[in-house]
């Protein structure tokens, strides 16, 4: 390939990287421009510009309580998520067993599942768990807590499963040849190894967890709203800017936590 050449198709990369990324960033640029917009009603061009609409988003009673709602149950959830999907990754990667392909396909079936629907089928699978035994599942913490830990639960499989794979085991065989115990090994020399596996999948779980609305919509609890739920109720009524302050507030923050994160441990080693 000639010079000429090979400076036309890195042209042409980085030209079509351009595009990709513009396309992904700028709805999000034009939610967070939207968020400063004067207008009473969302409209364009805007008449001005204003912080009010983020005062007014932070003294909203329901997206406080959703945000509460939303930060917990995905606290929760990414904490279950890493206790069940770390040890889940340590046999699909490490043990070979009959049937092995479809455990890894079934823990990996949240993310393919369209939401409404894992949504639904989880509804009426507690309300029969609930006829059959009496127990109340659907419209309590713990149903919702278990939902979203079944769509945190692939993300750190996924990420966690990665780590291994690439994680070299004459590490681990020459720490056991000079006497550390299998726990110490898991401890000392497995674990810091697949750390940005594991914060990755921690990270992407309690992003997913934070943002969902189909499950959430059918299994939250009454009198109790997460911060999605929050957001489709308001926007029923209204259609002013503090839809995009709040928005923009949850783009700012989660951009905040993946940069924090990848400043102790770096996300790429984890892809």
């Amino acid at each position: 390939m000639s010079a000429t050449d090979s400076t036309s198709v890195r042209f042409f990369y980085a030209t079509i990287s351009i595009v990709v990324l513009a396309f992904v960033l700028l709805p999000l640029a034009g939610v967070i421009w939207m968020s400063f917009f004067a207008n009473q009603i969302l409209s364009f061009p805007p008449t001005g510009y204003t912080l009010a609409w983020y005062a007014r988003a932070f003294q909203t009673t329901e997206f406080q309580s959703g945000f509460i709602v939303s930060l917990q149950t995905s606290m929760i959830a990414t904490a279950l998520s890493l206790l069940l999907g770390i040890p889940a990754s340590l046999v699909l990667v490490r043990c070979r067993f009959p049937g092995r392909e479809a455990v890894s396909m079934l823990l990996m079936s949240p993310m393919i599942v369209p939401g409404i629907v894992g949504g639904a089928a989880l509804f009426i699978f507690f309300l029969q768990l609930e006829m059959a035994t009496g127990i109340q599942i659907a419209g309590t913490n713990a149903g919702l807590i278990i939902a979203h830990t079944l769509i945190a639960l692939p993300w750190t499989v996924r990420l966690v499963s990665t780590s291994l794979i690439g994680m070299n085991r004459s590490i681990e065989e020459a720490a056991s040849s000079l006497g550390a115990s299998t726990i110490t090994v898991f401890r000392r020399v497995t674990v810091p190894v697949i750390k940005p596996g594991i914060i990755a999948g921690g990270l992407f779980s309690f992003v997913i967890s934070f943002i969902d609305l189909e499950k959430s919509i059918f299994l939250v609890g009454p009198g109790r709203t997460t911060l999605q739920i929050a957001l489709v109720n308001y926007l029923e009524w209204n259609l002013d800017p503090t839809i995009g302050a709040v928005a923009a507030v949850q783009i700012l923050l989660i951009s905040a936590l993946l940069l924090v994160t990848d400043r102790y441990a770096k996300l790429s080693r984890a892809f």
